[in-house]
């Protein structure tokens, strides 16, 4: 049974690299190589940090998980070798030739790495140091694999750069405001590049900087030089540049675009047309072309990383018309899903934000990656397969292998067709490491076989070989789940982005407490429902139907997601002999079905509080009423139920940007704010239809 945690306590889970996985019980099969203590991992002559790095670390996962001491040296002093070599020439990131010893050949000393990772990998299946004789030959697809930190915000120790590197990703992302600043204040740019790059990890910018000036002359070339050009002086050690509209914006001379980066003019009118960060402003080249100079003076390499995401919902025409015009010697990176509006259970749903509910590609993807391929430019996707989308906003991950595998099967297609060929795998959730994150590196590589067998052996390692039949049943009827899951700016930004946190607001409307130190808190957060119906970025939204009209859809949608969450819950239950993982997994699946049940009771309210505001007889308002209280006090029993599991995992209720936004203190606000709704809200209202204003 798992122990209740304190806030935070998740993170020494996040620092244990290694745990006791050896099965005493397993022996060798006649075709297996056993590996004991005494034997060597012999070092390249020359070799760099990456590699002893990695060495170290499969010399402590050896010691730790599968009790056996190796030695690390550079000439072998016996026949048990596993032999490190690096060759340059080689298609393949690594070859694995496993016989009477281990050889070893990469491309390069990153190479080298993720091959010991993968040893550790095959030992972990067998929960024995244990590994078939055989030859692995791994070529990986996508290049770079770029995430943000899921320790806290921009907080990378050596052990989550440990795990980031064991994940098969090669990129971490810093939110950069200016030198040494993020938004959570300093941080040490070049420790970090340094620290990271013995891990094999590059470090990217993502850009903060709020571009207030005009890219064009001599005073808009100083202007970006004093920004871009000075971090890359300062810093210029990072591998790459990300820009996305909304977190830079500049001043755009296109008629089609708003004099100011301001929703509002002076007169507190909102303008109708968008911002320059959410348009696709003709003269955005200029203003690329004035970063790429700023930067190129101090690292002529570095990977300038444009980013569409803010107008995906613009006609095809005019986001085409900005490609064809952009420098060929940037990246281009567009999400890989959002946008597309589908049919589901008879009404039309659109993807508001990052989801998982759509495996895609959508059309906006396609259309840039058909332009990208014209122009010769490089394609990367932001692909959230990190394993955390928007879709539930505080849990660790979102475990539903087989439509993640239906996305991994969709981006290797696009890989083929178009040359997508990097990836941003999260955003500022970050990465927790966890049974998608080591499908997703499975899946990444060229010669991988059936994604389902890939699954199977994960589920062994973490969970027990004795049980991968019913997980691997119960993790299908979850993926099946987040099938039925509604992805709509109202339910992104609303009841979906909390949970059990989120309140029923009647009257008033109020958010949950947050913390001053939080990047985001509470603000990206709506209980106004629903809110995608309003304008948006100065256009008319068009990000779905009518609210009041597929609500109705919609929450019979998610009862059936909920149903199937239930029943995976319930399968993995039956499971004897549970280890801490599949603890683990059991409480975040109740979890689940809570946050779903909060989801379907807030479209349950939303539709109540209209038919009592429209309501044309006191008895119509008191009917709907009575419908409102019935929904409070079944979602305060959610809530309630919804408090042992966050106190069982610390990860649960938190999410980097937010910090706790429903932990068991949180969930018991809303539970507070549940009783002065019932006691004091439901008490105007029924003053409200009184008996003496009608007599």
């Amino acid at each position: 049974m798992l122990k209740a945690e304190k806030n935070y306590q998740f993170r020494e889970r996040m620092r244990a690299l290694h745990g006791d996985q050896r099965d005493a019980a397993v022996k060798a099969a006649a075709d297996e190589l056993a590996i004991e203590t005494g034997w060597q991992v012999v070092l390249p002559p020359n070799h760099g940090e990456v590699v002893l790095t990695a060495a170290q670390d499969f010399q402590d996962y050896a010691f730790v998980a599968m009790h056996v001491s190796l030695l690390l040296v550079t000439e072998p002093v016996d026949a048990r070798t596993i032999m490190l070599t690096v060759d340059p020439a080689q298609s393949e990131d690594y070859v694995i030739t496993v016989g009477e010893n281990v050889a070893i050949s990469g491309k390069n000393e990153r190479g080298l790495a993720q091959a010991l990772y993968c040893l550790e990998n095959r030992m972990s299946t067998k929960h024995a140091p244990f590994l078939k004789k055989e030859a692995i030959r791994h070529t990986y697809l996508f290049s770079p694999r770029m995430v943000h930190s899921g320790y806290a915000l921009d907080d990378y120790p050596n052990e989550h750069l440990a795990a980031i590197a064991h994940a098969g990703m090669d990129t971490i992302l810093v939110f950069v405001k200016s030198v040494n600043q993020t938004p959570s204040g300093f941080l040490d740019f070049n420790d970090l590049i340094s620290r990271a790059a013995r891990y094999g990890l590059d470090v990217y910018a993502y850009s903060y900087m709020r571009s207030e000036k005009s890219p064009y002359g001599e005073e808009g070339e100083a202007y970006y030089d004093s920004l871009y050009g000075e971090l890359f002086k300062a810093c210029p050690g990072f591998k790459g540049l990300v820009l996305v509209g909304e977190s830079v914006g500049f001043p755009s001379k296109d008629p089609k675009v708003a004099p100011v980066n301001s929703f509002y003019g002076a007169d507190g009118i909102p303008y109708t047309k968008p911002r320059p960060g959410f348009w696709p402003c003709e003269d955005y080249p200029v203003w690329l072309n004035a970063v790429k100079k700023a930067v190129y003076q101090h690292n002529p390499e570095a990977d300038i990383v444009f980013w569409t995401y803010n107008w995906g919902y613009v006609d095809r025409e005019e986001r085409v018309r900005l490609i064809q015009s952009l420098p060929t010697d940037i990246s281009l990176m567009v999400t890989f899903e959002m946008f597309e509006s589908y049919k589901m259970d008879g009404f039309v749903q659109t993807v508001a934000d990052y989801s998982i509910a759509f495996e895609g590609p959508g059309e906006y993807f396609l259309s840039e990656a058909k332009a990208a391929k014209e122009r010769g430019i490089r394609l990367y996707t932001q692909a959230n397969t990190g394993g955390m989308t928007w879709d539930i906003g505080t849990i660790p991950y979102e475990p539903f292998p087989y439509q993640w595998m239906r996305r991994y099967a969709a981006m290797r297609e696009m890989h083929d067709k178009y040359g997508l060929c990097g990836v941003m795998e999260s955003h500022h959730y970050g990465l927790f490491p966890s049974l998608v994150s080591d499908l997703t590196k499975r899946c990444f590589i060229a010669e991988t076989g059936s994604m389902e067998d890939e699954l199977r052996e994960i589920v062994a390692a973490r969970f027990g070989a004795y049980c991968v039949e019913t997980v691997c049943e119960a993790l299908e009827q979850w993926s099946e789940a987040i099938r039925c899951y509604t992805p709509t700016d109202a339910d992104q930004y609303g009841a979906f982005r909390v949970g059990p946190s989120y309140p029923l607001c009647l009257i008033r409307a109020v958010k949950p407490p947050t913390v001053p130190h939080a990047h985001f808190g509470n603000k990206i957060l709506d209980v106004h429902y629903p809110s995608d119906y309003s304008p948006v970025f100065g256009l008319p939204s068009g990000r779905g139907e009518w609210p009041v009209l597929r609500a109705p859809g919609e929450i019979r949608s998610l009862q059936k997601m909920k149903q199937y969450i239930d029943t995976g819950v319930e399968l993995l239950k039956t499971i004897g002999n549970a280890n801490e993982e599949l603890e683990y997994l059991i409480n975040l699946g109740e979890y689940i079905s809570c946050h779903v049940q909060t989801g379907i009771h807030a479209k349950q309210w939303f539709l109540a509080k209209s038919k009592a505001a429209s309501a044309d007889t006191p008895a119509q308002v008191r009917e709907n009423l009575e419908m409102l209280r019935s929904i409070a006090k079944a979602e305060r029993a959610n809530a309630e139920r919804a408090i042992p599991f966050v106190e069982r995992d610390s990860r649960l209720g938190w999410e980097p940007s937010m910090e706790y936004i429903t932990d068991a203190e949180h969930i018991r606000w809303k539970l507070r704010h549940l009783d002065y709704v019932e006691e004091f809200e439901f008490e105007c209202y029924e003053k409200s239809i009184a008996d003496k204003w009608f007599e």
